[in-house]
């Protein structure tokens, strides 16, 4: 039987002492790991130009141990504000890592042909959590401060 996200957030809602934290596409500052997903696109022959909402693990993984502390309950889009898009993200592994970096983009319909499973793209309200964190940065901030800062090539 598999079971949905969603399904698991409907099951959770009947308890009072739930925190759900809906991450969406993990980035680390660790650009070996082949699950981050700057490394993931950077392998890509094509990617598709879209913004999406996504999760800078190196600064939320922190702020997760102090929503702990805190207590807080109830379902959080665990993501830093704003949205970034591939070609973005590209650009900056360009400007940061490899200067000799090159990419290409196909359309929505090219990747539906080449992909297993379609793939959704999305902005998430980080609102709630910026609210209680203001000192959490927007996506484009933080992947420059935590993901390209540190492998800086010179």
């Amino acid at each position: 039987m598999t079971v949905s996200c969603l399904q698991v957030e409907e099951l959770l809602k009947e308890f009072d002492n739930v925190c759900t934290l809906r991450v969406r596409m993990p980035i680390s500052s660790d650009l070996n790991n082949p699950r981050n997903f700057i490394t993931k696109i950077s392998r890509y022959n094509k990617v598709v130009n879209i913004p999406n909402s996504m999760t800078v693990l190196d600064e939320l993984l922190p702020i997760s141990i102090e929503m702990a502390k805190r207590n807080l309950k109830g379902i959080w889009n665990f993501t830093n504000p704003g949205v970034v898009s591939h070609n973005e993200i590209l650009e900056m592994y360009r400007d940061y890592i490899n200067p000799d970096f090159k990419w290409a983009n196909f359309t929505l319909e090219e990747q539906a042909k080449v992909i297993v499973a379609p793939r959704s793209n999305n902005e998430m309200d980080a609102s709630k959590l910026k609210k209680e964190f203001p000192e959490l940065l927007s996506i484009k901030e933080s992947l420059i401060k935590y993901a390209f800062e540190p492998n800086k090539k010179t």
